[in-house]
């Protein structure tokens, strides 16, 4: 891991939990965001997507690779949020790893030319980690009836 303490490790264990990110690249002066599933590779610093190569994400981030990935479990109320730098390639190894059976749902096998891997490289991340909704939901009503602020959970900022 490229930095080895214990908020980096929870923000790489919440990423992994929840799987499923919008990727927001730049297209222009606008931002474009899509829901991908990721695998996250702490060992590495690396998160991984498979792409096609036929949508306009390739295009975008190799006009600018300023990438972020945003993680969200609203059940679980756990988010995290991370910027980095993207880079795609048609590295076929690396592709057949990464090929599961969802994978299935847009490509008919590992070997289709058109995937590519999208390859982010966090630079910071930003977590936030609550006990659970209902949890969550009573501390604020409580803090609510008291006139304080709700201790709902952990909020950190992590260089990655």
């Amino acid at each position: 891991m490229a930095n080895d303490n214990s908020d980096t490790r929870h923000v790489w264990k919440l990423m992994e939990k929840i799987g499923f990110a919008m990727l927001v690249t730049t297209d222009g002066s606008k931002l474009r965001s899509r829901p991908m599933s990721a695998r996250v590779a702490p060992d590495e610093n690396q998160i991984y997507f498979l792409t096609d190569a036929r949508e306009q994400k390739d295009d975008e981030i190799a006009r600018n690779p300023s990438v972020n990935v945003a993680f969200a479990d609203s059940r679980g109320q756990n988010y995290v949020s991370v910027t980095g730098h993207a880079a795609v390639s048609n590295d076929r190894a690396k592709i057949k790893e990464l090929f599961t059976t969802e994978a299935k749902a847009w490509w008919d096998s590992a070997d289709d030319p058109n995937i590519r891997v999208l390859k982010i490289t966090p630079d910071d991340a930003e977590y936030w980690d609550s006990p659970g909704t209902v949890v969550s939901y009573v501390k604020m009503a409580a803090a609510a009836v008291t006139g304080t602020r709700p201790d709902i959970g952990d909020n950190r900022k992590v260089a990655m």
